[in-house]
């Protein structure tokens, strides 16, 4: 993935500098150099980039006044460039994704860059998981029971491509902050959704809750160990071990009786 990028900063040499290592890495295409807020407004307005670096002084208009200007649809990704650390530490006000502090160091620029690419490819695949979902029948509405879904398989970004993943082929869903991933045998996607979510498009009947963070495929469940200090785990048929919780055991019981 190229980045398509913008520059800004009133300084030449200070454009330059950034220019010349996107160029080295590969990982950016410089659509335009700005030196100034007014003129960096209507670049972006017109290029629509994926990541703008951006100095955080400048006459007339300041990278954090620059960003003001802009409405949220129509704001790109951005790392701060900045002389002044006491700078810096306001990007994150912003939901800036970095800052790097002039004299730009090589290798932290190439860190905030590679964060950068990652956070927006991750980003990516979250919308596009959901645009195929919803393509699919499973409804825009996350947070609410979908109506029955038109498909038994989860679409998931993998490296340039969509896989769709039969239900029946997930063992089990792991929460991972704002992601989840699914593991299928030796294979496993991270996906931008809640495990709410997932848990409602999977089905309760297949899939059960055994702890805030993680579901399992009932089918794959080999034993319930427990131990002598009342906690008790999951074993699946491949021998992974997931613990479970004492909120969700009640759930387990239940399915062991019925079994």
């Amino acid at each position: 993935m190229v980045l398509r990028t913008i520059v800004v900063d009133d300084e030449e040499l200070g454009r330059r500098g950034v220019v010349s290592r996107l160029e080295k890495s590969g990982a950016a295409e410089v659509v335009a150099e700005c030196a100034s807020g007014p003129e960096a407004l209507d670049a972006v307005r017109r290029l629509r980039p994926d990541l703008l670096f951006l100095d955080v002084q400048m006459p007339g208009l300041d990278g954090f006044e620059f960003l003001r200007a802009l409405g949220p649809e129509e704001r790109p990704y951005v790392i701060f460039v900045t002389a002044h650390v006491r700078h810096a530490l306001r990007a994150f006000d912003v939901e800036a994704l970095d800052y790097v502090v002039k004299p730009i160091q090589d290798e932290r620029f190439e860190q905030a860059l590679r964060r950068a690419a990652e956070r927006i490819r991750r980003d990516r695949d979250g919308d596009l998981g959901r645009r195929v979902r919803a393509a699919l029948g499973a409804g825009p509405g996350v947070g609410r029971d979908p109506p029955a879904p038109l498909s038994d398989r989860y679409p998931v970004r993998d490296r340039g491509k969509v896989v769709f993943v039969r239900h029946a082929e997930i063992d089990w869903v792991g929460a991972e902050g704002d992601y989840v991933r699914l593991h299928a045998g030796a294979r496993d996607w991270l996906v931008r959704d809640t495990l709410g979510s997932v848990e409602r498009r999977l089905g309760r009947r297949r899939f059960l809750r055994i702890h805030r963070s993680t579901l399992v495929n009932v089918d794959r469940i080999a034993e319930m160990r427990c131990f002598d200090n009342g906690d008790a785990a999951v074993v699946l048929r491949d021998g992974t071990e997931l613990r479970m919780s004492r909120t969700h055991r009640e759930a387990v019981d239940r399915l062991i009786g019925r079994s």
